[in-house]
């Protein structure tokens, strides 16, 4: 009979063709069960979106296939464990990953890409939770075809006092927290920072999000109090900056990432939005490349976007067969293994500098 340690020796030598690093030290070999003719080997991937699985599978097969008796069948099971930073834990969150999707300037496509993030991940399995910062442009809820008010539940702390706590509203299972769902179609927010402060800070500590593995923030465009809030708040995973191909976004884009590297806020990469004719093409993936980030893809300038979320149905985007449908998984899935990477080569969370 086949030796379990033999196996497991052997697949913790599979380098993983997406982390570059064994799976031994990614911790991502699982259970090993050998019987009298087979064997199976679980393999724990870091995020349920990880992309071309096939290929692993391959290589850990290949890796096995010499240890095993004649007639000995192997087959290998995937499963997925969402890993982060957890830094969420600073202000009691149970959150996993905290992703905020910025810009340098406005009109660039930013919150349908944060809406696109969140949905995309959502629909790979993972527990997702979507919250719209964009306090003055509040337009995630339309996108999405959310509406109503999140209903406040009392809830007992640690300490024992009863704490009041919102419920962001349901998304096909995924929550979905904005200042949307509090004013009126059409009403201004007109507030100074100190507001807007104690706005997210509420978002935030305040919303029974339970147990996620990312929570997408949709950040309004520049480079102001909302970004710094959140730096203080909680240890971001990282920031993920939309802009699109033309040389002025770009030149906002590049003050964006300037901004998150002095408060020590890891970039995970540059995703060019709005690619095509219109704008031209390759200008975003070149600055990424300028600036030795990743570029987590282009999004093309397509009218199905614009219909989906015009109809409310950003969900049905990233799964129903669509032009752009491919385009915006992939950049999920890379913004997901990003996050993963940077777990495998900076495990402590990040802190506020602000010189």
């Amino acid at each position: 009979m086949t030796s379990v340690d033999e196996i497991r020796n052997l697949v913790s030598q599979v380098i993983d063709p997406e982390l570059g690093k064994s799976l031994s030290d990614l911790q991502m070999v699982g259970d090993v069960a050998v019987s009298a003719d087979a064997t199976t080997v679980t393999i724990e991937l870091p995020t349920p979106a990880y992309p071309n699985s096939e290929r692993l599978q391959t290589l850990v097969t290949e890796a096995a296939t010499p240890a095993l008796t004649d007639g000995e069948s192997l087959s290998v099971d995937l499963t997925s464990k969402v890993r982060g930073k957890d830094s969420g834990g600073r202000i009691g969150l149970k959150i996993h990953n905290i992703i905020a999707v910025g810009s340098g300037k406005g009109g660039v496509g930013k919150s349908t890409v944060a809406a696109a993030l969140a949905c995309g991940l959502h629909s790979y399995g993972c527990r997702v939770g979507l919250m719209d910062a964009d306090v003055y442009g509040p337009s995630i809820p339309h996108m999405l075809g959310a509406s109503g008010q999140p209903a406040a539940t009392e809830q007992q702390g640690g300490d024992g006092q009863k704490l009041m706590r919102m419920e962001p509203i349901d998304v096909d299972g995924m929550k979905l927290m904005s200042m949307g769902f509090f004013i009126e179609q059409g009403q201004s927010v007109v507030w100074r920072g100190p507001m807007l402060h104690k706005a997210l800070t509420q978002f935030l500590q305040d919303s029974n999000w339970g147990e996620l593995d990312y929570l997408i923030i949709d950040l309004p465009p520049g480079t102001g109090d909302v970004s710094l809030t959140l730096s203080q708040q909680v240890g971001l995973a990282g920031a993920v900056i939309v802009c699109t191909p033309q040389q002025v976004a770009l030149l906002d884009a590049i003050k964006a990432v300037d901004m998150y590297q002095k408060v020590n806020v890891p970039v995970l990469g540059v995703v060019e939005n709005m690619t095509g004719d219109i704008f031209g093409r390759g200008g975003a993936k070149k600055v990424a490349h300028e600036l030795n980030l990743p570029f987590l893809g282009e999004v093309p300038i397509n009218a199905s976007i614009r219909e989906y979320g015009d109809a409310g149905r950003m969900m049905a985007l990233l799964t129903e067969e669509n032009p752009a449908r491919d385009s915006l998984r992939a950049v999920c899935q890379n913004v997901a293994m990003q996050v993963a990477r940077n777990l495998t080569e900076t495990p402590a969370a990040p802190t506020l500098e602000i010189l």
